[in-house]
């Protein structure tokens, strides 16, 4: 702020100029005791959500760590006996392809287990992530008679990393049926620093029945990108009858591509049929607070794509591009901050995603925050979908949320703190969106930082906020603002022409 300032000082006029320079911060706001609400998280890196017959849920992440929860809000951190139900064999034999011997622990290279209930075994299997270094990883299946374990191994679903004198190690020669490793793999391989150029990193498996019962495994990161395979629904390992073809979107051992390549970040593969549509998560960036790890969409009509986002772009790349904060891919959420909250949410990614004996929706992440540390923990938002068939996430972690159509139009009026997700974020900065304030007139109009129109469908829950010349398709719903009781109306939609979210939160006072 530069004020000018005129005075008669000696018989003249003297200008005195002023300069004040302010940092201004958004005040935080509280929430009165009487509506304060306390939830007991965990930190689990990587959550991949599981609902047992009982209807208790639990995650597992990165480092075998397992926790339960009944209502999705409270976890309890089950990971030291997880842990230790895994016996010295299976150990080892998860152990005997990897080569990765710098971790401090038995399980510090597991990554990323995914669990799933087969029906033909009788078994729960998960797929878990073997990491080593040079892109030796391999995915391996483990069964128990319960979810909690103890699991025993039960064979490997695919390798990676191999080279001419390792191959022999792996299921390569069998699947493909040849006695030599096969050109390709020797000219862009380990040895020569170019693996990654055409073929995964064998890592983050995501496990899933589609429509016709069908058993697939999607997994993959960076590097060659996201592959998937055709498993046997008896074995619950690779289906070997299936065939693919060698080409620049599958390869003959690795399956069909179906995402991402040429080192274009892109990793947690995760797919989740919800309505009509599967859809494909997968996290950008890097998962440090300051790396830019943030959760993107695409959708298909079948399981093994093409997956395209709500503009039309395809989910693969063919050369390389940063894209981090690119706009090919709905993402979900970036880094942002309400007026109640002490610290900022970012770097959320690695998700899961289900949909519940109710037939609601949720994603399932790790978040960190903008408080300068790597500390992590799991948050669950209600998913819903629009009118146009995107889903979308609920602005606050889920705690019985309303239904769409639940909300009367006599309610949507009035002043909100709202947040668009805008594509370029400083996130090495930790930058996080705050709110801004909108109101939603009764006459349709929309007035305060943003200006427009909006209209409400009471039937379903749609809404139409048109902002300058984008227009947004969203749903209104009833949510308790996290952390407390109070309940208020809120809004999520997805930009039509920009793809961008726009959450929105009716103010209480």
């Amino acid at each position: 702020i530069r004020p000018y300032v005129y005075v008669n000082y000696g018989g003249e006029q003297v200008m005195v100029r002023i300069i004040v320079s302010m940092n201004m911060v958004q005040k935080q706001e509280s929430i009165d005791r009487a509506y304060q609400y306390s939830a007991k998280t965990v930190s689990c890196h990587d959550p991949s959500i599981f609902k047992d017959t009982d209807g208790t849920y639990y995650i597992f992440g990165t480092h075998l760590v397992m926790a339960s929860s009944t209502d999705l809000i409270n976890w309890t951190d089950n990971t030291y006996d997880f842990r230790m139900s895994f016996t010295e064999e299976t150990r080892a034999l998860i152990k005997e392809w990897n080569a990765d011997n710098t971790v401090d622990s038995w399980y510090g290279y597991l990554w990323a287990p995914d669990v799933i209930y087969n029906e033909n075994l009788g078994k729960y299997c998960m797929y878990l992530s073997a990491n080593g270094d040079s892109w030796i990883s391999n995915i391996v299946m483990l069964t128990a008679d319960t979810v909690t374990g103890p699991y025993s191994y039960a064979g490997t679903v695919v390798y990676g990393g191999f080279t001419s004198s390792t191959w022999g190690s792996t299921d390569v020669a069998e699947v493909l049926g040849v006695s030599e490793l096969p050109q390709r793999y020797i000219t862009n391989g380990v040895e020569n620093r170019k693996w990654g150029d055409e073929y995964p990193n064998c890592i983050d498996p995501c496990v899933l029945y589609d429509d016709d019962g069908n058993l697939w495994m999607s997994y993959g990161s960076w590097s060659g990108g996201i592959f998937m395979l055709k498993l046997d629904n008896n074995t619950g390992l690779r289906d070997t009858n299936v065939s693919y073809e060698t080409n620049a979107h599958s390869d003959a051992y690795f399956g069909q591509k179906i995402a991402g390549g040429k080192y274009v970040s892109g990793e947690a593969s995760y797919i989740q049929k919800v309505g009509d549509y599967y859809y494909l998560f997968i996290s950008y960036g890097n998962l440090e607070a300051a790396g830019g790890y943030n959760m993107r969409i695409f959708r298909s009509e079948t399981i093994n794509g093409p997956y395209v986002d709500a503009l039309g772009n395809s989910a693969f790349y063919d050369k390389y591009e940063f894209n981090y904060n690119q706009s090919i891919g709905v993402r979900l959420m970036g880094g942002y901050k309400w007026r109640y909250s002490s610290v900022g949410q970012v770097a959320q990614g690695h998700n899961s995603a289900f949909v519940d004996d109710d037939g609601n929706a949720y994603v399932v992440y790790h978040t960190r925050t903008n408080n300068g540390s790597e500390m992590h923990y799991v948050k669950v938002h209600r998913l819903v979908v629009n009118e146009d068939g995107w889903i979308l996430a609920l602005p606050y972690q889920t705690h019985e949320d309303s239904d769409p159509g639940s909300v009367a139009a006599s309610e949507i009026a009035g002043k909100y703190d709202v947040i668009l997700h805008e594509l370029d974020i400083d996130y090495k900065n930790l930058e996080v969106k705050v709110p801004e304030i909108m109101t939603l007139n009764e006459d349709g109009t929309i007035s305060g930082t943003f200006t427009g129109s909006w209209t409400y469908d009471e039937a379903t829950g749609y809404a139409h906020i048109t902002i300058g010349d984008v227009e947004y398709h969203g749903v209104f719903v009833k949510q308790y603002i996290e952390t407390s009781t109070l309940e208020t109306v809120v809004f999520t939609a997805l930009g039509v022409e920009n793809q961008l979210t726009l959450w929105g939160s009716k103010r209480t006072e």
